[in-house]
């Protein structure tokens, strides 16, 4: 579906639009490949592994803030991948207005973008944190989630279609647990853990790259697609992780969840079992064919919540134990390509 196709991906150098460019050449052949971001090293920095020189892969720096910017980029694009974000929770809280230009004004221009432009498909990745937000960023990621549904409505003769995927942590992600706890391990200190009985979804990049590109294949627009994912609790994550460290119980942080939340109750009554994810259908139905998710799943129960506390499937440590030698090697990887390019640049 990709071959002979324009993407681009808004924060296109960060670890998902890295495993998604991957992925994309590894298995399609894009006419263009647009990695749209603002952080020129990064992108010169990605520029230095071989397969992102691909002739179909394209370097454009600009901010989500500039619409104008952002439409230029646009231009001919069939699909776009919304993944630039702020998304550090304590951040927010302290630059709250910083969060609410990006985070929510900037998905607001993407949208605008893909409808002047005619774009075929536009997905926003969002977080377990836009539901029931209890801090500002999960506030900001809720808006985000909301514009992109409620633009469907604003396509007018356009057949751009908005959708959304909504999952919990990534394995490996520069926001994830991981790296800290590698950090402690390495420097002899305790593992800090902030409560026992916690428990976290987790997804591989792999594995979330090709949920999105599963969505934007299947998306009619208007919804909100969640991977089922495994669970896992954090001490067992920290066990994994560092088999050898004492872990130290430190208490819950401000705006942190006991348990992760994908669907609450209150969305219940819109949400189909697919059968390897779920699909929240739109309140307003955006279909002009009157297409629905009941010819393609089953609809949950008014009972039914997807939480990390609740779930099925749980993540053991020795799963664990082997993404972390292929997440090891492929940062052991990345410091060699930064130092290299250092050393360049000296």
């Amino acid at each position: 579906m990709l071959t002979g196709k324009n993407i681009l991906i808004t924060g296109g150098t960060g670890s998902f639009g890295q495993a998604f460019c991957r992925y994309v050449l590894t298995h399609f052949t894009p006419k263009r490949l647009i990695v749209y971001s603002r952080d020129e090293f990064k992108q010169s920095l990605m520029q230095e592994n071989p397969l992102f020189r691909h002739p179909s892969m394209r370097y454009f720096l600009g901010d989500i803030r500039d619409l104008s910017r952002l439409t230029k980029a646009m231009a001919g694009v069939d699909y776009v991948i919304h993944a630039a974000a702020l998304k550090q929770v304590p951040a927010a809280e302290y630059n709250p207005n910083e969060f609410i230009q990006t985070n929510i004004l900037g998905s607001v221009n993407v949208c605008e973008a893909a409808l002047t432009n005619g774009v075929a498909c536009a997905i926003a990745l969002s977080t377990d944190k836009a539901v029931s937000p209890i801090n500002l960023y999960g506030a900001t990621k809720l808006c985000a989630e909301k514009s992109f549904i409620a633009n469907n409505s604003y396509c007018g003769g356009s057949q751009t279609r908005f959708s959304v995927v909504r999952y919990g942590n990534v394995l490996g992600s520069r926001g994830s647990v991981v790296p800290l706890f590698l950090k402690q391990q390495a420097a002899g200190e305790d593992i800090t853990i902030t409560d026992p009985r916690m428990t976290r979804f987790f997804i591989t990049l792999e594995q979330g790259v090709k949920f999105v590109l599963q969505s934007l294949f299947s998306s009619q627009g208007g919804e909100v697609f969640v991977p089922k994912m495994a669970s896992c609790t954090i001490t067992d994550l920290a066990k994994a992780v560092a088999p050898q460290s004492k872990q130290r119980v430190i208490g819950l942080r401000p705006g942190e969840k006991l348990h992760e939340t994908l669907i609450p109750l209150e969305e219940s009554r819109s949400v189909y079992d697919c059968g390897n994810y779920y699909v929240i259908a739109p309140l307003i139905p955006y279909w002009s064919d009157k297409i629905s998710w009941s010819s393609n799943g089953k609809l949950c129960t008014e009972a039914f919540a997807y939480t990390s506390g609740n779930n099925s499937q749980w993540l053991k440590p020795l799963a664990i134990k082997r993404w972390l030698k292929t997440y090891i090697k492929e940062k052991q990887e990345l410091f060699n390509l930064t130092q290299k390019r250092s050393l360049v640049t000296c």
